[in-house]
């Protein structure tokens, strides 16, 4: 063949040979790392159902909020309303607990990122109470029919669930009527 001794046409080969598997491997490893980040770059994108529970909560701490601004305008129920501030407390506390119980929590306790689509409006006030920036606590009267609403809403929404989330929304719901009708009486 050409001027080349065969020794060094083995040699050459096997030194293209070696050459050629070395840029195989370094190309097969990029492509790798490439798609495993292409891949974790596209779960980021989820974005979930908001948890039925969300909406609960928000009523939960609402109804906490205006049975502690009602003890401005009916001082003698100071106790009642007291009670109910801390109960409704309570459930948004119980419900939120759920809620992130159903995310997850990671080993290091920080919970994942788990975006939702947000949640439509849960009670609106007055539109004039909005427009003017001066809400009114809603007196007792007020509370009885927000703290019966909520009541209804947790019945409504027990129904759909299941197991625990059902028997907690039906426990919110026995509590905010047993506060409508008997602490409020």
């Amino acid at each position: 063949m050409s001027g080349i001794p065969s020794d060094r046409r083995e040699s050459r080969r096997a030194a293209l040979d070696r050459r050629s598997a070395l840029r195989l491997a370094g190309g097969g490893t990029v492509g790798i790392l490439a798609v495993g980040a292409l891949t974790g770059c596209g779960t980021d994108d989820v974005v979930h159902e908001p948890d039925p529970l969300a909406a609960q909560e928000v009523l939960a701490r609402a109804d906490a909020a205006a049975a502690t601004a009602a003890i401005a305008l009916a001082p003698q129920r100071h106790a009642a309303l007291t009670a109910i501030a801390a109960e409704r407390t309570a459930h948004a506390d119980a419900l939120k607990a759920e809620i992130d119980r159903v995310i997850g929590v990671y080993g290091d306790g920080t919970k994942p990122v788990h975006r939702t689509r947000a949640n439509g409006p849960v009670r609106s006030s007055s539109p004039s109470a909005v427009a003017s920036g001066s809400v009114v606590p809603p007196g007792v009267e007020g509370l009885r029919t927000q703290l019966s609403e909520s009541q209804k809403s947790a019945a409504a929404l027990a129904r759909t669930q299941s197991g625990y989330r059902a028997g907690l929304l039906a426990s919110i719901s026995a509590a905010c009527a047993a506060q409508a009708g008997v602490l409020l009486a």
